[in-house]
């Protein structure tokens, strides 16, 4: 039986042209090699599976060549080439760091330089995973490594740059691997599987690519995978039942029901997600990519970012052409939102729920991105009424409306009595709904500034003869005192900021209906009574305007001191308790006790 070797070691590139996705920093070596300006420490960092060490053996291979090409690669005929090809090259050390970080082994290392290359021009030395040094190893190594032997070169490899201290990095020239991209891995993943004789859709090679992120060992592992699985034949749907990866389908079926603002199969198409064991963070980052997918499948310009197959491609230019961008962008906030506040949830599942309702009720109207702002997050009735009773609702909102409005419609002329009659003849449900005041809670953040009243200058008018001059109420409206506390409050959400400690101190204070259209607030002391005093008269206007009845007028009255003087001395403390007991006293007579 012959032993079968992984796609990742027997595809293991062998010449600078045959590594993928690292084009500029190949140039680079080979222009390097090709003038003779070699560098005596290189220090090759980025993520795993990238080909870091896979290029420094085959730089380390090129330049003991001894007859390269004209294209700056290595000949694989000469005795190095071929000692390297055989793994027997005494040229060449390779040393894994994670396993040798202490000061001995480097100090072996250290020596090992001294002795020169046999065959070839330098001694190369390979040492990965070089962020695992202890500190006393990267200081013992720090003199070799800047003043190496002329025949000695150092390759250092590391996915951790940032462990790596200051004095090593500068000592070497720093080359960063990039991750390779999507279209490169699917090429390479396309040439091993026509090498092996495997069938691959080009879907499912993208989504083994996707599943990589950037790592071409990690693609080809995977790869290997699917076609153990798959028995030669590897398609979308095998890599998607193997590696247990969402489906593109489930987005594209979910944006559809969001789209029509269907929330009951929205959250039945989640059940089904997390029922099939995905994870719901995965989900609704790959919900956000969607849609920041569709969004970039709307202009041709920038189908390119796409990094999908040509029959998924033609699915996000379809669906984006349904979605309005104000959605999108609006969805892929809320979305983000969600992603951010996932791990501290208490309920995930919720939580989920709630984003998916919230874009599906982000199409209406009211919420407006044109300015910048993020998105609503007032859920409106997901189920609607039924058309019965929504008649019925807009019906007595109508009748109130027009109640509540008749009064501010009658001419000033008329008579307060004259109007008695009319309110008598409706019925008792119409009747306590006009004697509620009108109050618009839109308008309660609105500042006191806006309306052009000063209150300081309304407090200095009386003095000068000039009265505030309000817009008179046209009733004799009769209120509660549910009423009263209701224009009370409203009247604190106007005060402006100046006014700060007046408007937390009026918030603690309830006014009581005294009877005859007058109301008292209670105070503690005579300073809290005279804070009022500028505010008295705007107060009392603006109570007589809001509850519609001209004879409202407020009193400030201070509270009677409860609480009495404690008693400290000896002597007080024994007439308090005499004056409690009187028998006390006789106590005291009667066996001669004296107070001390």
């Amino acid at each position: 039986m012959e032993n079968y070797i992984v796609s990742a070691r027997k595809y293991r590139p062998t010449t600078f042209n045959s590594v993928v996705g690292q084009s500029a920093l190949t140039a680079t070596l080979k222009n390097a090699i090709s003038t003779n300006k070699l560098a005596h420490a290189y220090l090759f960092c980025g993520p795993r599976g990238v080909g870091k060490t896979t290029c420094a053996r085959i730089f380390a291979k090129t330049i003991n060549c001894l007859s390269p090409t004209e294209t700056g690669e290595a000949c694989n005929s000469c005795e190095s080439c071929v000692a390297f090809n055989e793994q027997r090259s005494y040229n060449i050390h390779e040393m894994d760091a994670a396993s040798n970080n202490s000061v001995d082994e480097i100090r072996q290392l250290v020596d090992m330089v001294r002795i020169p290359p046999q065959i070839g021009s330098y001694s190369v030395y390979i040492i990965d995973e070089v962020h695992m040094l202890s500190t006393a190893a990267f200081n013992a190594f720090l003199k070799t490594l800047e003043e190496p032997p002329h025949h000695a070169i150092f390759i250092l490899a590391t996915t951790e740059k940032h462990k790596i201290i200051p004095t090593i990095l500068s000592r070497c020239q720093i080359y960063d691997f990039n991750r390779i991209g999507i279209e490169d891995t699917i090429a390479h993943l396309a040439y091993v599987a026509q090498t092996e004789g495997i069938i691959a859709e080009p879907e499912a090679l993208n989504v083994i690519a996707l599943k990589a992120d950037g790592g071409m060992r990690d693609a080809l592992s995977i790869f290997d995978q699917v076609v153990s699985f798959s028995g030669g034949n590897v398609t979308y749907q095998q890599v998607i039942d193997n590696l247990n990866v969402l489906d593109y389908d489930y987005y594209f079926r979910l944006t559809d029901h969001l789209l029509n603002q269907d929330v009951s199969k929205s959250l039945l198409l989640l059940n089904d997600v997390l029922s099939n064991g995905f994870d719901g963070n995965h989900f609704i980052t790959g919900l956000s990519s969607h849609f920041r997918d569709l969004l970039v499948g709307k202009v041709p310009a920038t189908l390119s970012l796409l990094e999908v197959g040509a029959s998924i491609r033609q699915r996000y230019q379809e669906q984006a052409q349904r979605c309005p961008t104000p959605f999108l962008y609006k969805a892929m906030k809320i979305c983000n939102d969600c992603d951010l506040n996932y791990r501290v949830s208490k309920n995930k599942r919720l939580l989920l729920e709630l984003t998916l309702i919230q874009v599906a009720q982000s199409l209406s109207a009211d919420d407006d991105l044109s300015s910048g702002r993020r998105p609503k997050k007032t859920l409106k009735p997901v189920f609607s009424t039924p058309e019965v009773a929504q008649q019925q609702v807009s019906a007595q909102q109508t009748a109130a409306s027009q109640q509540v409005q008749q009064p501010t419609t009658t001419a000033p002329t008329q008579p307060v009595a004259a109007q008695q009659p009319v309110q008598q003849s409706t019925s008792s449900v119409a009747n306590d709904q006009a004697k509620r005041p009108l109050v618009n809670r839109t308008s309660m953040r609105v500042s006191i500034k806006s309306t052009g009243d000063n209150i300081q200058g309304q407090a200095a008018t009386p003095a000068t003869g000039n009265s505030y001059q309000p817009q008179q109420p046209q009733t004799d409206r009769p209120f509660t005192e549910q009423d009263l506390s209701l224009g009370w409050q409203e009247y604190i959400l106007k005060l402006p900021k100046e006014h700060i400690a007046l408007s937390k101190q009026m918030s603690l204070m309830k006014p009581i209906l005294l009877g005859n259209h007058e109301f008292e607030i209670v105070v503690d002391n005579e300073i809290a009574a005279k804070s009022f005093n500028p505010i008295t008269a705007h107060l009392q206007n603006f109570l007589r305007n809001r509850l519609q009845n001209i004879h409202i007028k407020m009193n400030v009255r201070i509270s009677e001191a409860t609480v009495s003087t404690m008693p400290v001395s000896r002597t007080e403390k024994y007439k308090a308790m005499m004056e409690r007991n009187e028998a006390l006293e006789h106590l005291k007579s009667e066996f001669g006790l004296e107070l001390y």
